[in-house]
């Protein structure tokens, strides 16, 4: 029997992409989803098509860059099953310019999803994840957050913060004894509507050609998944996924 099975797992992100695909396998494993995303038609289809999967879904409309949306998020998975086992902290953009284009308003966007939504959600769910002596965090940063590249200053920057976030955390609990697991996530380029972020004309048709190699987002859900079947004695605390052509 999967380690997943009955597991509640929020999922931030959950409208599209990597979250969605994540949100599919899980279920798939039996795990009780909580999808949490800004659109909510979108939302609605996913828990349709996991249901008549014979899987169990629920959602909450949720913005990540609102404290207290994020806790009325948790409170809301407390609420309905009791309990939050997992958390994918995946909600993030990608908008891409050179800084001397100033485009002020993009990177305070990312600062607000990339940095503070992941610290949001993880201040939402870890006071019941540290009652119940259990959990699971599992950050979504980057090949951006290990690499550096000209256009994608602040989005690197962001996704660097992310995985000192999970490396603290980490470090944090397992000094506590709380058995809270942190997994930090870094994937290169995987198919999604990241790409639709990015304003600067210039910056987006060099995302365009690069992201010609993507992998699936399938493969960064089955990585995620593989990292909570684990034992709870054992964490996987850092993955990169690239695609197999991938080199920077």
């Amino acid at each position: 029997m999967s380690n997943i099975k009955d597991k509640v797992v929020i999922i931030t992100g959950a409208s599209s992409g990597i979250g969605e695909a994540a949100a599919k396998e899980l279920a798939s494993k039996g795990a009780k989803l909580v999808l949490a995303a800004r659109r909510e038609e979108r939302l609605q289809k996913l828990q349709g098509e996991i249901e008549q999967s014979g899987g169990t879904a629920i959602y909450k409309v949720t913005d990540v860059t609102s404290q207290a949306q994020m806790e009325e998020l948790a409170a809301y998975a407390l609420k309905e099953f009791g309990k939050i086992d997992v958390l994918v902290n995946n909600a993030g953009i990608m908008p891409q310019a050179f800084l001397f284009k100033k485009m002020l308003d993009e990177w305070d966007q990312m600062i607000d999803v990339n940095i503070k939504g992941v610290l949001y959600a993880i201040a939402a769910v870890l006071p019941s994840m540290r009652e119940q002596k259990s959990g699971h965090i599992i950050n979504l940063s980057s090949v951006a957050g290990h690499n550096i590249y000209p256009g994608g200053t602040v989005y690197c920057g962001t996704k660097h913060a992310v995985r000192a976030i999970s490396e603290g955390l980490r470090q944090e609990e397992a000094m506590s004894g709380t058995n809270i697991r942190v997994t930090n996530v870094s994937p290169g380029a995987v198919s999604s509507e990241l790409l639709d972020t990015t304003s600067d004309a210039e910056s987006k048709a060099g995302l365009n050609e690069f992201y010609k190699i993507a992998i699936d987002a399938d493969s960064i859900a089955r990585a995620i998944t593989f990292a909570i079947e684990q034992p709870s004695d054992v964490a996987i605390n850092e993955m990169i996924i690239r695609p197999t052509v991938q080199v920077g």
